[in-house]
């Protein structure tokens, strides 16, 4: 096992912008999940993936049940989640996932903070061909066997493992397993009672392009022009 390769992180945010941002998030995926598996974790995996990366991020207990509580209530709104693709600057592929009551509004914010990066909206398909879409489960690094979980896990879907540092610094364990695994991977991690830190989709590119610090600067003030509009839920790249 080595260190598994993760794309290049922005770190233009304040610390409590992205905070504020991470909450609005999980909040917006644990309407969706509510909305469309019930108020029940045990019956609902997607609501405790929910709860897994609430506590992630340390979203308060009760901002949790109070998203739960809104998503019950008549007067909620109905999120529908939209990809969005396109090109920054120095052809850096971008994909732009969203959660929205208007797409109308959300579209045109979006094709906008494109334009004003220096970058350019594409089309359905024209960029998620250059990624894969994968489950990623972050994991504590409690001094597990690594050469016999990858073993038990290879059955449930496991394409990766290795390691990483999470935001804070420490290190981590990440298994990454197609997209379709993700529901046997989610159950085969709660089944062994291990400490799953984060569950997420995530698009892995397939290649990386690499640039110098000022292009790559340019291409993280898009990155983060667009991370911070209401409606995005996540940004992926291809910048290494």
């Amino acid at each position: 096992m080595g260190r598994i390769f993760e794309v290049r992180k922005s770190t233009m945010f304040a610390r409590w912008d992205r905070m504020a941002k991470q909450f609005t998030r999980i909040g917006k995926e644990i309407a969706i999940a509510v909305k469309t598996g019930g108020p029940d974790p045990n019956t609902n995996p997607f609501l405790r993936r929910c709860f897994q990366n609430a506590k992630s991020v340390n979203m308060p207990k009760d901002r949790v049940e109070a998203a739960i509580k809104r998503a019950q209530g008549k007067d909620m709104e109905n999120f529908e989640e939209i990809l969005y693709e396109g090109y920054g600057p120095h052809g850096v592929a971008i994909l732009v996932e969203t959660a929205t009551d208007n797409h109308v509004r959300t579209v045109a914010n979006i094709k906008s903070h494109f334009n004003k990066g220096n970058g350019a909206m594409g089309t359905s398909g024209s960029v998620s061909f250059q990624f894969k879409k994968m489950g990623v489960f972050k994991l504590k690094n409690e001094g597990l066997n690594h050469d016999d979980l990858e073993l038990e896990l290879i059955d449930f879907g496991l394409e990766e493992m290795g390691e990483s540092t999470n935001d804070a610094g420490e290190d981590v364990f990440v298994i990454r397993c197609a997209f379709n695994d993700f529901g046997n991977m989610q159950k085969a991690l709660e089944e062994k009672n291990l400490n799953t830190l984060s569950a997420e989709v995530e698009w892995i590119p397939n290649t990386v392009v690499e640039l110098d610090e000022e292009q790559a600067q340019e291409v993280l003030k898009l990155v983060d022009r667009l991370e911070q509009d209401e409606d995005t839920q996540k940004v992926f790249h291809n910048l290494k």
